[in-house]
């Protein structure tokens, strides 16, 4: 047995309530092993320690008895804090930082420090996918000059519920996610001409007025770039999770930069990069074309040691 094997072994455990196995979430930050032990590192950002003890124990079993290996011993390491994140704790402590949404018991953001790259389209298949592995989820599109996530679930102004009688928005439901979205209740085609002030309050009423219930995930499609509805955002909502969605170019890597400084100024961990337009399979003759480049989501997520979550194919029936 080598350490490319135990990993290998260990790529058959799924991450608790993911798909995904632990290797490729990042769980697995050592392998050590020689002739008298097997020390497995495990870095872990989750404060669930259910979820570390279930992982604990998948790994023990998965290499107990293996012929050849021996006895394994798993360590847990907690990925430290950063200062960003400390001050955040601490400011919701004293109840002066961001709130959390009532009834979410997690927001995930998916950003991109350029339009065109496709973020709305994978925030919009990312919830549908969650929805369909029995989570509750929500979709709020925080684009309110151009908002996408009305098109890409095919609805519009005439399809949205309208409010409680206490004025709250009931969410539009549509392939197990509840949606909101400015393009649900500003006239189609209608430009909207706001200044900052007047997004921040909109985004307040998005995010506290709304009867999302309770929900496993909130997805947040933020717009391109990194201006006021996110700084807004980010004041006022604890985010725990950014997703970056990039395309292959060379030239997205200053993009993408500015979005992952925004996540570290915020306090807010970045989950992976999403690499969008990856590359083109021919109807006809089957062969892969990487049309935009190959591999710049590899490398911008090397070169922020965070993981590439996926590299997601330009499909037809999508575009």
């Amino acid at each position: 047995m080598t350490e490319r094997d135990i990993k290998e072994r260990l790529k058959t455990i799924s991450y608790p309530g993911f798909t995904r196995d632990i290797v490729s979430f990042g769980v697995i930050k050592e392998i050590n092993l020689d002739s008298d032990r097997c020390e497995v590192r495990l870095a872990m950002i989750t404060e669930n320690m259910e979820v570390v003890d279930q992982i604990v124990t998948e790994v023990e079993k998965t290499l107990a008895g293996i012929e050849g290996l021996p006895p394994t011993e798993v360590i847990v390491e907690r990925q430290p804090r950063d200062k960003a994140a400390e001050a955040r704790q601490m400011a919701q402590a004293m109840g002066t930082g961001p709130k959390g949404v009532p009834g979410v018991a997690r927001v995930l953001a998916v950003a991109s420090g350029k339009g065109g790259v496709g973020k709305s389209t994978v925030a919009a298949n990312l919830s549908v996918a969650l929805a369909a592995a029995g989570y509750r989820v929500g979709l709020l599109d925080t684009d309110f000059y151009g908002p996408s996530v009305p098109t890409m679930f095919g609805v519009g102004p005439s399809d949205n519920k309208g409010a409680d009688p206490e004025g709250r928005m009931i969410p539009l439901q549509r392939h197990g996610v509840k949606l909101v979205s400015m393009g649900l209740y500003a006239r189609e085609g209608a430009p909207l001409i706001w200044r900052g002030p007047m997004l921040g309050k909109a985004l307040a009423q998005f995010l506290g007025d709304v009867l999302w219930g309770e929900l496993d995930y909130l997805l947040l499609d933020l717009p391109p770039g990194t201006g006021d509805v996110q700084l807004t955002l980010t004041q006022q909502t604890v985010v725990d999770g950014g997703i970056i969605v990039t395309t292959p170019q060379d030239v997205a890597l200053a993009d993408v930069e500015r979005g992952m400084k925004m996540f570290e100024q915020a306090g807010t961990p970045v989950i992976g990069i999403i690499e969008n337009m990856s590359f083109h399979i021919c109807g006809g003759c089957g062969r892969k074309s990487y049309i935009f480049g190959e591999g710049g989501g590899a490398a911008v997520a090397r070169r922020f040691d965070v993981p590439l979550l996926s590299a997601v194919p330009l499909r037809r029936e999508v575009r």
